[in-house]
């Protein structure tokens, strides 16, 4: 619900407007700093969205794109991820203001992203008469020979160089069938993370917003576990349309019970008092380690048996322990 007053509106719509749009430059002129303002890009309108209501909130999303398009002169692929980060903020604002669970306010705000997405570029992509594949497939080789000179003047042995320049067709083949399910994993990860900013600027703010209840205590629906056992079952045939469709599959999935595994982790921190500057260094210490990546996504998947947490479970001492207070 919409808390401003009509004469801070316009000022706070403003506000809301020049600072999208200076994330966005960020986000697509900045090497490092540029990712990590594409990721919170969706923030600022989660807040303002909440804050002053559906149509100051949609001009927010919308202007700072429309700036750059016009500043530009053109329509350019990163204004792709822009106008998902976007539309991702709108759409989490609009759910968060229903009051649905998490798993609705980011599954609907990630598929609403995901179909408008495919459609806007389903038409751009025609208009160009090169196709999405086409598209996807030119974007991405580009990537590749921007990443193969980087790779050069970093000095890197010319036969890797070369190595990787053979392999780049098969990397690129294999790397636009697997786009459905990297955008939904990003996609999954984005809502995620402003998901948890947004809740401490609630706060902070003393904004009506849906109560998720403690988050370190979500885990997800059960039912996906024969996602996961049909997506492997997937990879066993010799068939490669088979094969990518359950490599897809066990992306998404991965990313779910990675936040389960995540989830499991805060627990315990918690509840041992592990103070937060250690915390945020085990999770960037994840960050940049993918075998660790993989260990808290089994730790996430096992955690629908093992209940690692023992939720739902009495213990001896009577119901009313911190453990079964789960809304609290």
């Amino acid at each position: 619900m919409a808390v401003a007053y009509p004469d801070t509106v316009l000022k706070d719509t403003i506000s809301g407007i020049a600072l999208t749009a200076l994330l966005s430059a960020i986000a697509i002129s900045v090497p490092i700093f540029g990712f990590v303002s594409l990721l919170l890009l969706p923030q600022p309108v989660i807040f303002y969205r909440l804050k002053l209501g559906r149509k100051p909130g949609l001009a927010i999303a919308g202007a700072p794109l429309l700036l750059i398009l016009l500043i530009s002169g053109k329509l350019f692929a990163d204004a792709v991820f822009l106008l998902g980060m976007l539309g991702l903020g709108f759409f989490m604002g609009e759910f968060i203001e229903r009051r649905l669970t998490v798993e609705k306010t980011i599954g609907y705000s990630c598929g609403a992203v995901i179909i408008a997405g495919f459609f806007a570029l389903f038409v751009y992509t025609n208009w160009l008469n090169v196709g999405i594949t086409g598209w996807a497939s030119e974007y991405i080789a580009k990537n590749l020979e921007m990443t193969v000179a980087l790779y050069e003047k970093m000095g890197m042995p010319q036969e890797s160089i070369r190595m990787l320049e053979n392999a780049m067709a098969q990397i690129t083949f294999i790397l636009v069938r697997m786009l459905p399910s990297l955008i939904t994993a990003g996609l999954l990860f984005a809502g995620w993370l402003n998901l948890l900013v947004a809740r401490r600027l609630f706060s902070r703010w003393q904004m009506a917003h849906a109560d998720f209840g403690t988050l370190n205590k979500w885990k997800a629906p059960e039912f996906l576990v024969w996602g996961v056992i049909a997506s492997i079952l997937m990879l066993l045939p010799p068939n490669t349309g088979i094969k990518i469709i359950g490599m897809n599959g066990l992306v998404v999935l991965m990313t779910i019970y990675f936040f389960q595994g995540i989830a499991v982790m805060s627990y315990y921190f918690e509840k041992k008092g592990i103070p937060l500057a250690l915390r945020w260094l085990i999770y960037a210490f994840i960050a940049i380690q993918q075998i660790l990546v993989l260990v808290v996504v089994g730790l996430g998947f096992f955690d629908v048996w093992a209940n690692f947490r023992r939720l739902g479970k009495v213990p001896p001492d009577g119901p009313n322990t911190d453990i079964n207070n789960s809304n609290k």
